[in-house]
């Protein structure tokens, strides 16, 4: 069955998704919400994920394969199956991860239900590359007034079309954090709810399809969108910054290399960042250059026990949150601004009505 009031679309890019592309597609055709198509873009991959789509393709008239002959990366890929999907609600679903059998219901239940929200997103797990849990949802980031999303920002997340595109989409300038400045515009345009459940599954894998080829590249990206994020807090407009050109020699944020070494430490592997911080961290006598050094001296020495401290750590910020942990009632929630100054929904094309962040719907 196609078509109704309860039609969506599913959108995933494809590249070079291998052995975790199954999981992934059964996640989806799966879904207990059966009433979807689901588009796929295959981004010129060269490990026969092409193939296998191909054949899931034969199996299930639902899914509208497009085979790309050049790769278009994260941004325009994503901005493609977008593109040519159908729908008025559409779901991001990523290529290696998986999914629980009710996440389309219960998104969509709560778009019919809150008609101001225009995206929902859920919290989600950290799997390896054998589908075992390696750690849990961050319930303790509904609690964190901060302008990072605090749930799985890309597969995880429905959205109403109309926002998406009131919004502009997808930024060529937000190259890898793509995602997270999509949210944040249309948290400024439209409601964003989160489900306080991990119906999300992240997988880290030593050959993730989001590992990139030139670090130089995302560490510049990444430090992009942490200068932007702290924009936002000051209640600034961020548009400048997209139109800077950085250069290799640019230093840039200490975290960048926590959050580079985080999805290798989670793989199992030993992150060997610590020298590529001291050449291009932008080091100081302040607490952001001491934990990025602690952190990835520690991981470079004893991977093995900074993920039982991580671990730890994630317990303890998490019980302090217990109460969010029990419910599964929805959130809203809003990137903070700076109380002295002006909201960046003046500075934002689409902007709307601001809300406390993580509070209940009314």
């Amino acid at each position: 069955m196609t078509g109704g009031a309860d039609f969506i679309s599913v959108v995933m890019p494809v590249y070079n998704a291998g052995p975790h592309l199954d999981a992934a597609v059964q996640s989806i055709l799966g879904q207990t919400h059966r009433n979807f198509e689901f588009v796929i873009y295959d981004d010129a991959s060269t490990d026969g994920s092409t193939k296998r789509l191909q054949e899931w393709a034969r199996q299930d008239d639902r899914i509208r394969l497009f085979e790309g002959m050049h790769n278009m990366g994260p941004v325009g890929s994503s901005a493609f199956v977008v593109e040519h999907s159908t729908a008025p609600l559409v779901a991001r679903m990523d290529a290696d991860d998986i999914c629980s059998c009710d996440r389309l219901e219960r998104e969509l239940q709560l778009l019919r239900d809150y008609p101001r929200a225009g995206l929902v997103g859920t919290l989600f797990d950290i799997i390896d590359d054998r589908g075992q849990l390696i750690r849990g949802p961050d319930y303790w980031r509904l609690r964190r007034k901060s302008p990072l999303v605090p749930f799985a920002a890309h597969g995880s997340i429905m959205f109403r079309r109309s926002i998406f595109e009131k919004v502009g989409g997808y930024r060529e300038a937000c190259e890898y954090w793509e995602d997270q400045d999509l949210v944040v515009r249309m948290a400024f345009a439209a409601d964003v709810l989160v489900i306080p459940l991990p119906l999300y599954q992240v997988r880290q894998w030593a050959s993730t399809t989001r590992s990139p080829a030139d670090p130089t590249r995302v560490e510049n990206a990444v430090d992009l969108m942490y200068r932007s994020v702290a924009r936002l807090e000051q209640g600034r407009d961020y548009d400048d910054l997209l139109r800077s050109r950085a250069t290799p020699e640019q230093k840039v944020d200490p975290r960048v290399f926590i959050s580079a070494g985080s999805r290798l430490l989670w793989t199992g592997r030993r992150p060997q960042l610590f020298g590529r911080l001291l050449k291009r961290g932008r080091l100081r006598l302040d607490t952001r250059s001491f934990t990025a050094i602690v952190w990835t001296a520690w991981a470079a020495t004893s991977p093995a026990t900074l993920r039982a401290f991580m671990r730890l750590l994630l317990k303890s910020k998490n019980w302090l949150a217990a109460d969010l942990a029990r419910s599964t009632a929805p959130l809203l929630w809003s990137p903070p601004v700076h109380r002295d100054a002006a909201s960046p929904a003046d500075h934002c094309p689409a902007g709307g009505a601001r809300y406390p962040s993580t509070t209940r719907p009314a």
